[in-house]
């Protein structure tokens, strides 16, 4: 089953954020509902389209920026009433405009996620939770994780109020009265929060930093279920979700948006676990997208998807089919309009003369006021960048995503540790490596020169534990006069490790415990510094545990500390030698006496080889049908009887010639990196 859409261009608003988008519940069914969005510049507007035309109904003047815009209503009624969050403080607007509430939240951090229930109102900071009924404060609650996103709603059997909040370090907790009551491991950084509710029951999806969608059993307090949308066709984070009957059978769909621009409809079934998802539609916008909702907007009777991507630009996925062309042959262009078509287009055509006139006019002032000698000035823009830096568990790679508003002309990588930079199959830009100088520290300088109209470019990149330092970039738009913009990511000892919360106390471990006159403070520093993932305020309790896996072989490592003393425990010999090297020489440059023992389980060693043998084995045999297939590629096998002449085996190899190409491709050099592993 296939959904066909056809794009529909509305607007360009400001930068946006997640979640900056909302429709407003319909006068009737299937009329067409009116949009709220709001930008970074702090403009909150209400339109709606009429003969695909943007009527206005408010906006607002701009103010700082909205992290966060949603609609509510007293439980029962519509949910027409606009709330927006920015800083400390959250305003609400009614559907024509009218300002009816101001709120100080009193917040301390800046309000980054927010949800409205009723009279229940639910902001998040970076580590503050907070819970309001009626404007008043009913409860708190202090996270050691930072907090992405929240979520409410009331228990399907029980009724009792429940609150999710994802939190950054793979967890997402459940809370009543501010208190949490489950605490849900999740395999991968949970990015949002999504309530489905189909057949007055509620199903609780989030989305992942990987590109996955998995349900939570919340009621029954399981935690996590199952994966709903795995990541095998794309691991593009998921950045926004709705869930819509796009199709018109009477079940919804789930709708996702994701930070590569893609735009995916899928089939679901939330209460059979064999039923697999099934993909129905795919766009592609080449842009992050921020925002997804699906309803009607452009034509009675239509349902659609409105999206809103990074840079602002809003456009509809609509079930009504347009006609690209009527009439008249494609090849020569000639195409024949309705009238009010060629109306529109006139009308356009005059606005973009308008538009090339004023721009040429600023730029002539702006070029006659530098060159002048008494009002000199030469403003550089601020330039916004979103960017990501994130570790893949499947690569053991770093994936580095840089999003500009303005077209990208160039980006300088400048490293002063040995890292590896791979391809990317949805890179179109053209590398340049030039010759450094790993005797003065600059061990990579490459540029990355992006195609025409290019404002996205993902970077794949390859680190070695135990080498640590900073990769920087250099990010040079298209605007005048000419500016760059740096952008910096550390590079930790242990890089290609991640967080996890079970331990497995059965392997054979090196121990390395350290005393000293250390404050809690530094020693939660010095482990951040040298490990991802780490909390930024050490946990309550007396004493800090954290427990962390490698990527590359699936060795572990415990951290337990406190004031004064601190303990680590691995299976893997490296690891504890390479956080031994990193602490002494944190602890000397700080001038503090710290005693350190470390003892050494000669068994680990062979029980790490044992870890990385089944890899070698499955790399070598890999390696070994690559340089097979180039030899049967030289002979040119390519008519039948030939083709016959050949052993089972190398039939096989040839048949499955694109598979094992590419698989080899992901990670063309890891058996050296196994090797070098061995050999540390």
């Amino acid at each position: 089953m296939e959904l066909e859409l056809s794009r529909v261009d509305y607007t360009i608003i400001g930068i946006t954020s997640t979640n900056c988008l909302r429709l407003l519940p319909p006068n009737g069914s299937k009329e067409p509902q009116k949009v709220a969005v709001a930008d970074s510049d702090g403009i909150l507007q209400i339109f709606s389209i009429k003969k695909e035309d943007i009527q206005l109904h408010f906006k607002t003047l701009p103010g700082p920026k909205i992290l966060s815009l949603q609609v509510g209503g007293a439980i029962g009624s519509p949910t027409d009433k606009i709330f927006i969050a920015s800083e400390n403080e959250v305003r609400g607007y009614t559907k024509k405009g009218k300002l009816f509430l101001t709120f100080d939240s009193g917040m301390t951090e800046t309000i980054t996620s927010m949800f409205v229930l009723g009279n229940d109102l639910f902001l998040c900071g970076k580590h503050i939770y907070n819970h309001y009924r009626d404007c008043k404060d009913v409860g708190s609650y202090l996270c050691g994780d930072r907090i992405v996103d929240v979520v409410a709603f009331y228990a399907d059997k029980t009724r009792r109020l429940m609150s999710l909040i994802a939190c950054e370090g793979r967890m997402i907790r459940a809370l009543e009265h501010a208190r949490v009551t489950l605490s849900m491991e999740v395999d991968s950084a949970p990015t949002l929060l999504h309530i489905l509710e189909e057949d007055g029951t509620k199903t609780i999806l989030f989305g992942t930093v990987d590109g996955r969608v998995g349900i939570l059993d919340v009621e029954k307090q399981h935690g996590f279920d199952r994966w709903l949308i795995d990541n095998a066709t794309n691991t593009s984070t998921i950045s926004c979700v709705d869930s819509h009957d796009m199709t018109g059978n009477g079940a919804k769909n789930l709708v996702l948006g994701r930070q590569d621009g893609t735009i995916e409809v899928y089939v679901i079934n939330t209460t059979d676990a064999m039923d697999a998802s099934i993909l129905i539609y795919t766009h592609n916008c080449n842009e992050s997208v921020s925002a997804v909702q699906c309803g009607v907007v452009g034509n009675q009777g239509f349902d659609e998807i409105l999206v809103v991507t990074y840079t602002g630009r809003i456009f509809g996925l609509t079930t009504e089919a347009i006609d690209k062309n009527v009439g008249g042959d494609s090849s020569v262009g000639n195409y024949i309009f309705s009238q009010d078509t060629s109306n529109k287009i006139n009308r356009l055509k005059n606005e973009i003369d308008d538009l090339q006139i004023k721009v040429a006019k600023e730029r002539e002032k702006y070029q006659s006021s530098t060159q002048s000698f008494f009002e000199e000035l030469s403003a550089i823009p601020l330039l916004s960048i979103k960017d990501t830096f994130v570790l893949s568990k499947e690569t053991a790679t770093y994936t580095l995503t840089m999003e500009v508003p303005t077209a990208i002309d160039n980006i300088l990588l400048q490293s002063n540790v040995a890292i590896d930079l791979l391809d990317v199959e949805k890179n179109s830009a053209v590398v340049s490596h030039s010759a450094s100088d790993p005797s003065v520290g600059n061990f990579l300088l490459a540029t990355y020169r992006c195609q025409i109209n290019t404002n996205r470019l993902e970077i794949k990149i390859r680190t070695i534990e135990g080498q640590h330092g900073l990769l920087q970039a250099y990010v040079t738009p298209m605007v005048q006069p000419k500016c760059s913009r740096l952008k910096q990511y550390e590079i930790k000892p242990l890089s290609l490790h991640y967080r996890i919360y079970k331990f497995d106390e059965n392997r054979t471990f090196n121990t390395l415990t350290l005393k000293g006159t250390f404050s809690l403070a530094e020693i939660h520093t010095w482990v951040s510094q040298c490990l991802p993932e780490v909390p930024e305020k050490p946990q309550i309790a007396e004493t800090t545990v954290l427990h962390f896996e490698s990527t590359l072989l699936g060795t572990i490592l415990q951290c337990s500390y406190q004031k004064g003393e601190a303990s680590f425990k691995s299976d893997n010999v490296s690891t504890i030698s390479i956080l031994k090297e990193f602490l002494t020489k944190e602890a000397t440059k700080k001038k503090i006496k710290i005693d350190i023992n470390s003892s050494i389980n000669d068994e680990s060693v062979n029980h790490v080889i044992k870890l990385v043998e089944s890899k070698l084995i499955k790399q070598k045999s890999l390696n070994n049908s690559i340089i097979l297939l180039n030899a049967l590629n030289e002979l040119e096998v390519t008519d039948e009887e030939t083709f016959n002449y050949l052993c089972p085996k190398y039939k096989d190899l040839l048949m499955n010639k694109a598979e094992v190409t590419g698989e080899f491709q992901v990670q063309p050099d890891y058996l050296d990196r196994l090797h070098g592993i061995i050999s540390d």
